[in-house]
């Protein structure tokens, strides 16, 4: 890293962020959840980063694949990649109010901007022959076997709950606007880029860009910008202070630093759930071994003290466990 240069954080974080499963999904909610946010990405610039954000869309997403359900008599529907896009609006927006005021509160002189990011993936990727992402709503087995036959939709039961549209989740292969994303941090803006995973796009045989049915885990679009950005430290927050090993067992174990050898040892073993902690572990590893620096993993509430390297969990390069 050059005197000149500013070190670069990324930092991951989900949808349930700023909407919660208890709460009624308001605006006033929302917006009060990214206020609170603000206090721990403000610490980031604190320790001297330049910050990039990355966050979910989960709950967003499926409140708008509800709204079109209800209004499918009125309104024309609207494919994925819409609906992505529009988060990555209503969210960036959000978040990118709240920091600006919260760094014009603690008088930081920066600017906040949201980009609305499109993600290349393949159409070759083998997440188009096995759609298993759920998204939106449950449905009634009839009207799950309506949508089947009208839309066209892959709908699978879901642990008694209804049925839910599944959709292709392929890995990113390219960030078409990181370029752009570059001269914004090097201007010194905060920027957040990759909402919810960015809008997946593929490109045709004419080469033009096209947008597709799928949505694309954010925490792979994030490890993909990190790397991409040279980042000297990604940030995956979750819903626990520390990775553990036996997650939720007698023997379970808290821990400090995480080789990405021990990290592909627990991944083959299963400790990690493919759809909770696997991905966070994956995109972790893939910026670990391409970038050879540190990944750090914990929850908001333990952010600060974890920038301290007095909690959370780091996943280092093998040979460095002290």
């Amino acid at each position: 890293m050059s005197d000149a240069r500013k070190p670069i954080a990324v930092i991951a974080f989900g949808g349930n962020a700023l909407l919660r499963p208890q709460d009624h999904g308001t605006q006033e909610e929302q917006f009060t959840l990214a206020w609170k946010a603000t206090r721990w990405l403000a610490e980031i610039i604190h320790r001297g980063y330049e910050l990039v954000i990355v966050h979910g869309n989960g709950p967003q997403v499926g409140n708008i694949m509800i709204q079109v359900e209800e209004a499918i008599t009125k309104i024309p529907p609207q494919t994925l990649d819409v609906c992505v896009a529009q988060t990555e609006g209503s969210i960036g927006y959000m978040l990118q109010n709240q920091l600006r005021n919260r760094l014009l509160e603690e008088q930081i002189a920066k600017p906040v901007v949201t980009v609305l990011t499109e993600v290349e993936v393949s159409r070759e990727d083998p997440a188009f022959e096995n759609p298993s992402k759920p998204v939106g709503p449950y449905f009634t087995a009839y009207r799950a076997n309506q949508l089947m036959q009208e839309q066209g939709w892959l709908m699978v039961e879901d642990a008694g709950r209804g049925w839910r549209k599944v959709v292709p989740s392929p890995v990113p292969k390219r960030i078409l606007d990181v370029e752009v994303v570059k001269h914004l941090v090097a201007s010194g803006a905060v920027v957040i880029a990759c909402g919810g995973g960015g809008i997946p796009v593929y490109q045709d045989v004419g080469g033009y860009f096209r947008g597709v049915e799928a949505v694309i885990d954010k925490d792979y679009s994030a490890s993909l910008l990190a790397q991409e950005l040279c980042a000297d430290l990604f940030i995956i927050l979750t819903q626990v202070p520390q990775v553990a090993e036996n997650y939720g067992r007698p023997n379970q174990r808290w821990l400090d630093r995480l080789t990405v050898s021990k990290a592909k040892e627990m991944l083959e073993a299963h400790q990690f759930p493919p759809g909770s902690m696997g991905p966070k572990i994956r995109a972790a590893v893939q910026f670990v071994e391409k970038t050879g620096k540190e990944v750090l993993i914990t929850d908001a509430e333990h952010l600060k003290d974890a920038l301290a390297r007095k909690a959370g969990t780091f996943l280092v390069p093998d040979g460095k466990e002290d």
